[in-house]
């Protein structure tokens, strides 16, 4: 059970470590292409990614909305939490 565990768990770092290998070979491309680009059509690069980016965001807000009761229960964690015991989600997972 333990070796299926890690396995599983291994393939998801290797997922993880494609696909971040992925994304660099992607940034390393856009940014070839960057450089050759008048600072007209620069701006319009940056608000379409401006653009990409609130999409992306508002996706996954509508996915969390979608969760029952998701809502209710973060406003009742709030109400029922003292601020001294909550801890920056940046101090727990600084990779995210």
């Amino acid at each position: 059970m333990e070796n299926t565990i890690n396995t599983i768990e291994e393939s998801q770092e290797n997922a993880e470590a494609i696909a971040l290998a992925q994304a660099m070979e992607i940034q390393d491309k856009i940014n070839q292409h960057l450089k050759q680009l008048s600072l007209e059509r620069l701006q319009v690069v940056a608000d379409f990614v401006a653009y990409l980016a609130d999409k992306e965001s508002e996706e996954a807000t509508q996915e969390l909305e979608k969760i029952p009761g998701l809502l209710e229960k973060i406003k009742k964690n709030r109400e029922t939490t003292s601020k001294t015991n909550l801890v920056n989600w940046k101090a727990i997972r600084s990779d995210v």
